[in-house]
C-alpha cells in the first residue's frame, strides 16, 4: 500500500504540494485532468483552492477526489 496524504496545499499553475504520512513531500500536477468530466470545475481557482485532505486522499468542496495511489505514484 502506498503512503497516504496527510497535508495538501494548492500552489500556482494548478499544482498541489502533498505531504504523505511517511514524511515525503511531492508535487502533483492537476492540469492533465482539467479537461476531463467533473475535473473541469477545478479550472475555477476558487474551487481549486478548496482542496483538503480526506481519509488519506484529497477532496474539493464540490466532492471531486483523487485516488491516494494516483496522487503518490504520479507526483514528483
Amino acid at each position: 500500500m502506498n503512503p497516504r496524504v496527510k497535508e495538501v496545499y494548492p500552489i500556482e499553475d494548478y499544482r498541489l504540494r502533498l505531504v504523505f504520512n511517511n514524511g515525503e513531500e511531492k508535487i502533483f500536477d492537476v492540469k492533465p485532468y482539467l479537461d476531463i468530466g467533473v475535473f473541469k470545475d477545478l479550472k475555477k481557482t476558487e474551487i481549486f483552492r478548496t482542496v483538503r485532505p480526506f481519509l488519506g486522499s484529497i477532496i474539493w468542496d464540490n466532492e471531486i477526489d483523487l485516488s491516494p495511489d494516483t496522487l503518490y505514484m504520479d507526483s514528483r
